[in-house]
């Protein structure tokens, strides 16, 4: 993170504290300053810094009030230099060389109508401030720059190692070393505080021939953020597994790594995961917020009658309740969302997860792991003995699995479980291909849902629009005569990053197993003729409630053709 102020500024004992204003916009805590302040009394250091490193609060939401604090611009888009040459020319010419300032952090250009900028990873050093002065006089200004934007001059001007030089990176004491270096950890905890004010589930970590990506997945879209010199990832990739328990001397075959960190004032777990390519290892950390507010069932997307639905089959004493859908669709969100719902303090609640994503208080975890043999399987026969109500098995992944699923639902326990299927009814089909009898799995499947996520459309930039006829009537025939249709399109604004989106809901497609649906389980019928006879029965399918949703202005036609698939919004 970099301080700034101009070349003629004023003591900044004449402005309000950094803290104050920071408590003042609610981006910390009084707790976090004063945690801060002690770290800072026997470390040193910037307070903005510390706040970075500590985890309260990211350098995105610091700079805007830095900048207001010591009245400087931050750096201006149109304002970046066009390439290394100038400003290598500008610093060359200044009377220190070129190595001089760049080793202590400096980069200087000059801008047409503005004079010379500069940026420095330390501009309030009194140093640094008289020796810009002398190099430029009083036509110079400074800049307010993030530490990535700073770092990427200062290699873009350096034209720093290439990639045949990183030879010494083999060494793991250098790449212990570079993992510990303070704008190494000031990176990656901004990479990590910028990807949880985006509300990022994922990171990305991807190097190339000259450069590495940093592309964050929010509303199940990657977005890139980061373009950063390839010299600069070794040391990131090497912080990255320092701390979540990887080793670092490493980097031939994949690994896995956790930590619990905190980001932007939340307390995080990471599920940290590195493979080898071609260009180094891609790397991708899973963010899963420790805490989630936003966590029921009335907040996931459900319409009332599926809700209402829903609700029922919960309620049920006995019997096993399938989610199912591809990886990314959500299904471990309505789970969670439906154990906080259960946990009343009446029932014992038990899971089997690998890994358990989200801590439920009053809730029993267990945490699967198959490389010491504690397997699903292995879990769920102990935790029979334990006299559970309710059980929840975060997937059922094989043949054993599912028959002491389908065995504990008939000893009167409620099974609640995830499969990995197009739609609902495709979930009996896996059963008996995995080697389940059909008589079993009609008598002890109480209800399937299918489900995918679509991105919401965000409030403050959509606007009405008219969908294709065909989408109009597809829609229409699913509601009453008469009511008021509301469909909208995305737009963009700044704040849902210009996508015209903002957070996900849920669509669902609920099949309740009616004795009907039973008869044709037992008799090995297709899945499409299940399909048929749910579709008879006034069963809805995903893009059904896709399209119910878009009509409701929730979403847009285009978000449900892209995530159920089959058509085009255009055809």
């Amino acid at each position: 993170m970099q301080n700034s102020m101009h070349a003629d500024y004023t003591p900044v004992t004449q402005h309000r504290l950094l803290g104050e204003l920071l408590v003042e916009r609610q981006l910390v805590s009084t707790g976090d300053v004063q945690k801060a302040l002690s770290f800072q009394a026997q470390f040193g250091g910037r307070i903005g810094s510390v706040l970075v490193r500590l985890g309260a609060l990211s350098e995105d939401s610091l700079v805007p009030v830095l900048s207001e604090q010591l009245d400087i611009p931050m750096l201006a888009g149109d304002e970046w230099p066009a390439g290394g040459e100038g400003v290598r020319s500008t610093l060359s010419d200044a009377g220190c060389s070129l190595d001089w300032w760049l080793d202590n952090g400096i980069v200087a250009w000059q801008v047409e109508e503005k004079g010379v900028l500069a940026v420095a990873r330390d501009p309030l050093d009194p140093s640094v401030n008289e020796a810009l002065d002398k190099a430029f006089g009083q036509t110079w200004a400074w800049r307010l720059a993030r530490s990535q934007e700073t770092e990427r001059l200062i290699d873009m001007v350096g034209n720093s190692r290439s990639r045949g030089d990183m030879g010494l990176d083999d060494d793991v004491s250098h790449l212990r070393e570079l993992a510990e270096e303070a704008p190494v950890i000031e990176l990656v905890n901004n990479i990590l505080a910028q990807a949880m004010d985006q509300r990022a589930s994922d990171i990305h970590i991807e190097p190339e021939e000259a450069v590495f990506n940093v592309r964050m997945r929010t509303d199940g879209i990657l977005h890139t953020r980061m373009v950063l010199p390839a010299s600069r990832y070794p040391a990131v990739a090497s912080r990255v597994k320092l701390i979540s328990g990887m080793d670092i001397a490493e980097r031939r075959l994949p690994q896995d790594g956790r930590l619990s960190v905190r980001v932007s004032g939340q307390e995080v777990d990471v599920r940290a995961s590195a493979v080898p390519a071609v260009h180094g290892e891609s790397i991708v950390l899973r963010l899963l917020p420790k805490e989630r507010k936003d966590l029921s069932l009335e907040g996931l997307g459900f319409s009332p009658p599926d809700l209402a639905l829903f609700r029922t089959w919960v309620a049920e004493p006995h019997g096993v309740i399938l989610v199912t859908g591809p990886t990314g669709s959500g299904k471990s969100t309505t789970l969670y969302a439906t154990l906080e719902e259960m946990n009343q303090r009446d029932r014992k609640i038990i899971t089997v997860e690998d890994p358990v994503e989200y801590e439920v208080d009053g809730v029993t975890q267990i945490q699967a792991n198959s490389d010491i043999g504690y397997t699903f399987a292995r879990a769920l026969r102990a935790i029979l003995r334990q006299d559970p109500d309710v059980i929840m098995i975060g997937e059922i992944r094989d043949l054993e699995t599912a028959e002491i699923a389908v065995q504990s639902s008939l000893t009167g326990h409620l099974v609640l479980s995830t499969l990995h299927t197009n739609d609902a009814v495709s979930a009996f089909t896996r059963l008996v291909d995995m080697g389940v009898e059909p008589f079993l799995i009609a008598t002890s499947v109480r209800a399937v849902q299918a489900q995918r996520l679509v991105r919401r459309l965000c409030p403050h930039c959509c606007r009405p629009t008219v969908v294709l006829p065909v989408f109009e009537q597809m829609a229409g025939s699913l509601v009453d005569e008469g009511s008021e249709a509301n469909w909208k399109e995305a737009v963009g604004c700044p704040r849902c990053q210009g996508t015209g989106y903002r957070g996900r809901l849920g669509i669902y497609e609920l099949v309740d197993v009616t004795p009907e649906l039973q008869e044709l389980v037992i008799a090995g019928a297709t899945a499409e003729k299940m399909r048929g006879l749910v579709n008879a029965q006034g069963g809805r399918t995903l893009r059904d409630d896709g399209l119910l949703k878009a009509r409701a202005g929730l979403t847009t036609v285009e978000e449900v053709v892209r995530v159920t698939g089959g058509m085009t919004a255009d055809e």
